[in-house]
């Protein structure tokens, strides 16, 4: 029998409508799984118990009437405690912030999730400010991976990866500014999208500018097109928001981009133009185990009609220029700190800090040029390609509580070959060149290591192709191609 925390967000909204399951019977349960997974994964920072019933049984009350209130009333949803939410301090990952105050704001996309009555059961852990690429802060601990509790779930949506992963809450919303949403979602076996920048509102600013996204982490690609028809909604405190959406990106999972509709989702893959990239040029080491689950799915690929063909986009590493803006954003965020609450922070973001502050207005502009030329080069290669296809990760999830593996570079198992200098960007080569350009990106599932731990394969479209990106994804899980299950809780299953 089928738990109610194993159903995805659109078959608990078809259970709520034909009336066999109710918000109030699937939120005690996305509760109790938050309360059974804390003490082992260290998902969460709050879990909301009492609110969240409140809002299922009112939730349970519209569909009663039949006047549900949107499209996620009554699903259970996890928020990344970067993100303001009404009622519940956001503390960041970070000792320095002060849970006092009022919290009477949402932000974008938790108050358009709220307005579709969705039910929300917990935020989520974060490193520090969001810095890295794993999850642990001085706040809240170390959170782990659901396949191995050794391991770290990445980040830094790390818990937010780690609570989908988990079934509790079907769909959660973290944050990317450098692949924050999909280092986890490939870690923890799970898909999510980076969606354009500026595609889903995002107030306050964020400190790293506009390498930052808002994106959906969820079960598969038909739960992150339901989310992105919600939170993708515009609002006039993002003054870089792209504007209203023309089209559902539910209905563009089985639409071709002239309209016409698609007999079989599989479908969305003929005569689509790949290219398939296995190390950007070279300059990103791949574990074999993770080199050959992508290679399989790119050949089924090729297999279901796409027109793959291995190609390049040509470009150098543009780690230095990435250090550039995000140790500046990490400076900038900080800045207001004395003394005292620098010294409670995480002492490898003390260290960036530094290197961000002493970087010069030129320093910084140069690294936008960098950027400006990765932006035109990838324009124009999607000319000649729709999508582009990378291994989300060079590597599976390595020991929790690191920055970056214990052996970094050896055996092919980090990902660029020291031009990360130590830090997280070393082993993330094929997601911060992505925020670079502000293309949608996302992580899919397509198997698991000898050791059973989750491989993601990533698909990159160009600026503004977010419903292709999606449309391809959702293809690959009706194909079999994209894997993930549930994780087992420790000691329950």
């Amino acid at each position: 029998m089928t738990e109610l925390t194993d159903l995805t967000a659109a078959r608990l909204i078809a259970a709520y409508r034909d009336g066999t399951l109710s918000p109030v019977e699937v939120t005690e349960a996305a509760l109790r799984r938050c309360e059974e997974i804390q003490p082992s994964v260290n998902a969460f920072v709050r879990i909301a118990g009492e609110e969240a019933r409140e809002q299922a049984r009112a939730s349970e009350e519209r569909w009663r009437r039949g006047e549900p209130m949107g499209l996620l009333d009554g699903v259970p949803v996890t928020v990344k405690d970067i993100l303001l939410q009404r009622g519940a301090p956001t503390l960041r990952g970070s000792l320095t912030v002060s849970p006092e105050g009022s919290w009477d704001e949402d932000a974008p996309s938790v108050a358009r999730m709220r307005e579709h009555g969705a039910v929300l059961v917990g935020k989520t852990t974060t490193p520090e400010f969001g810095w890295k690429g794993v999850t642990d802060s001085p706040l809240s601990g170390v959170t782990r991976n659901p396949h191995d509790l050794s391991r770290t779930a990445g980040g830094s949506s790390g818990g937010s990866a780690a609570a989908v992963a988990m079934g509790a809450g079907p769909l959660s919303l973290g944050t990317d500014g450098g692949g924050s949403v999909r280092i986890p979602a490939a870690f923890c076996g799970i898909f999510a999208l980076k969606p354009t920048y500026g595609r889903v509102p995002l107030y306050p600013a964020s400190a790293f500018g506009t390498l930052a996204h808002v994106g959906p982490m969820t079960r598969d690609a038909l739960d992150a097109a339901l989310m992105m028809d919600v939170i993708s909604a515009p609002d006039s405190r993002d003054w870089s928001h792209l504007g209203p959406v023309r089209d559902s990106y539910v209905q563009a999972l089985s639409h071709a981009d002239d309209g016409t509709e698609l007999g079989e989702p599989t479908e969305a893959l003929r005569g689509l133009r790949v290219a398939y990239a296995p190390t950007l040029g070279g300059y990103a080491g791949v574990q074999p185990a993770v080199a050959e689950a992508v290679e399989r799915a790119v050949r089924r690929l090729a297999e279901l009609g796409a027109v793959v063909e291995e190609a390049d986009p040509g470009f150098a590493d543009p780690v230095e220029a990435f250090h550039t803006l995000w140790f500046s954003g990490a400076a900038r965020v900080t800045e207001p700190l004395g003394a005292e609450a620098r010294g409670l922070l995480d002492p490898g973001l003390r260290e960036i800090i530094a290197l961000g502050a002493a970087s010069s207005a030129l320093d910084y502009l140069a690294a936008v040029d960098v950027r400006m030329a990765l932006g035109r080069r990838m324009g124009l290669f999607h000319d000649t390609y729709d999508l582009l296809v990378t291994p989300a990760l060079p590597l599976t999830a390595f020991e929790a509580g690191r920055e970056a593996p214990a052996e970094a570079g050896a055996d092919g198992t980090a990902g660029t070959a020291g031009t990360g200098g130590g830090r997280w960007t070393g082993w993330t080569p094929f997601t911060y060149p992505f925020n670079l350009t502000q293309q949608p990106a996302a992580s899919v599932p397509v198997g698991t290591d000898e050791a059973g731990l989750p491989i993601g394969l990533q698909l990159v479209g160009a600026r503004h192709a977010d419903a292709l990106v999606l449309r391809a994804a959702h293809a690959l899980y009706a194909a079999g191609v994209a894997t993930g299950g549930l994780a087992a809780v420790p000691g329950t299953r």
